[in-house]
């Protein structure tokens, strides 16, 4: 029994402005007003739509990716896609829909943790809080429980697994380097011995593997293929759909004893974006194996249910797929970067991460008190806020009240609670792994995530009646930009707050 599934992984950073929730126009994702509104046309509308061409050139059937592919969509992406390209939105609904009588009643759509922090690098509290957050957003989207996660960059450490597993999410996916060591599952028993070390990426990608957690708990784990997932992603094998499918059909085994599962991540903008025209191709595979009784497509739920795992496997802690150096790519200068500018140096990542984490230990004490005055449970509270960000009718508010109110609230304290809730949400969004991903502190990345940390300094300070910024912006001072005229962090944030804040005092 030979199967195939291929998973992408669609995400943009958030790119609003973290006071008016609108995104400014970008001027370098011209001839379109920003970047979401350019690679929606590039990749998210045509995977919807997909068109397969005969040898005139003509398209002669059109195909929705999402129904046919393992997908997960960033749940911010999302909201931006409900509002500004609802046909993308219900094309991707419907497809999830549509798969799940496709695929024995398992939908193509994965979750994913919410705002794409790299939860080994965050507390407990925001890991719980970022995996409950993605599995309502998915479901208030999907109408359905997820059954599997995506993890930011596919960053993975045990407590991470856990929390996953303690929010009954069956299953995640990672990268090959991600394993450290697997053995036969033995009935189960958790012996030391019987262990084959498949660090540096040998782990057969073929089959699902259970980790077994210090809870007691399990979680099943998928590696993906990574030579094909590199080939999709930077070697051109897209251009020829014939040539996409004879890569995943070569990497069967005869000698392989069991059900083989050939399946590949990558970041879903390939299909389109990165590679023009990519859509085309992965229409074209998805059909030669949906028409095919072997290899057949498949789902990572449906495989599952067919064909548990038979051997265990350990994790390599504190690993993502997009840096050679564990998670050293989002805290330290690990050499990881575009390449684009030969000589700049990433030692600005450090002293941004240890300020934003001091402004999130600094606002945390002043959340529990006040909203302590308010809320049963100020974290709970915080839990549940996402029903609140999918929905902020008053309908929505007075059934979230009614839950977490601590006493009867008049509408001045509905509005102070809500808005500490607000500030813990920038908080987490300050966060977003996009910022230390690339080259420079004065990256519209970085920037980004410096608005959302501002958002929340100017929230907790109107509410609390002083600001952490001062301390915040000493801390700031050490991340030093390779860009002489933009300073340093410190600089940065202060010119960009300046912008902001100006700007709101001329909207009154």
């Amino acid at each position: 029994m030979r199967y195939v599934c291929i998973h992408g992984h669609f995400y943009q950073p958030p790119r609003e402005n973290p006071w008016t929730g609108e995104i400014e126009r970008q001027g370098d994702a011209a001839p379109f007003r920003d970047w979401n509104e350019r690679i929606t046309a590039e990749c998210y509308r045509p995977n919807s739509a997909a068109g397969l061409l005969d040898d005139e050139g003509r398209v002669v059937r059109t195909v929705n990716n999402y129904g046919l592919m393992s997908f997960n969509v960033g749940p911010t992406l999302l909201a931006w896609m409900e509002r500004h390209a609802p046909d993308v939105y219900a094309a991707i609904l419907a497809a999830d829909r549509e798969s799940r009588v496709r695929f024995s009643g398992h939908g193509t759509a994965l979750a994913q943790a919410h705002s794409h922090m790299i939860l080994p690098l965050a507390n407990r509290r925001d890991k719980v809080t970022q995996v409950r957050w993605g599995i309502r957003d998915f479901a208030y989207r999907f109408g359905r429980a997820p059954e599997g996660m995506w993890l930011p960059e596919t960053a993975v450490d045990v407590e991470t697994l856990e929390v996953l597993a303690a929010e009954g999410i069956p299953f995640t996916i990672l990268a090959p380097q991600q394993a450290r060591r697997v053995r036969p599952e033995a009935g189960g028993a958790a012996a030391d011995d019987g262990w084959q070390d498949v660090s540096g990426g040998s782990i057969d990608p073929t089959t699902a593997y259970t980790q077994r957690l210090p809870t007691g708990r399990t979680i099943s784990l998928f590696f993906y293929d990574g030579a094909i997932a590199r080939a999709v992603a930077f070697e051109g094998i897209l251009h020829s759909g014939e040539q996409f499918v004879q890569r995943l059909l070569g990497s069967f085994l005869d000698a392989r004893p069991w059900p083989q599962l050939v399946h590949i991540a990558t970041d879903g903008e390939s299909y389109g974006h990165h590679h023009r025209l990519g859509e085309m191709t992965l229409a074209h595979a998805l059909l030669s194996f949906e028409s095919a009784t072997q290899p057949r497509l498949t789902t990572y739920g449906e495989f599952l249910q067919r064909h548990p795992p038979t051997h265990a496997v350990e994790v390599a802690e504190n690993t993502a797929w997009s840096c050679a150096h564990g998670v050293e790519r989002w805290r330290s200068d690990c050499g990881c970067n575009s390449g684009r500018y030969p000589g700049w140096n990433q030692a600005w990542r450090t002293p941004l991460r240890n300020a934003l984490d001091w402004l999130r230990d600094a606002l945390a004490p002043h959340y529990a008190a006040r909203a302590g005055d308010w809320l049963r449970d100020p974290w709970a509270a915080r839990d549940d806020y996402i029903d609140v960000v999918l929905d902020r009718s008053a309908p929505s508010r007075e059934r979230y009240f009614a839950r977490h109110a601590a006493r009867p609230l008049n509408q001045d304290e509905q509005a102070s609670a809500l808005n500490l809730l607000e500030m813990q949400r920038q908080a987490m969004l300050m966060y977003a792994s996009d910022g230390w991903f690339f080259d420079d502190i004065s990256g519209m990345e970085t920037i980004q995530l410096l608005r959302h940390a501002g958002r929340a300094i100017d929230l907790g300070a109107h509410l609390f009646g002083e600001s952490p910024e001062p301390e915040f912006l000493k801390r700031l001072e050490s991340a030093v930009s390779n860009v002489p005229a933009a300073g340093n962090g410190a600089r940065i944030y202060a010119q960009e707050m300046g912008r902001l804040r100006s700007s709101r005092r001329n909207e009154r």
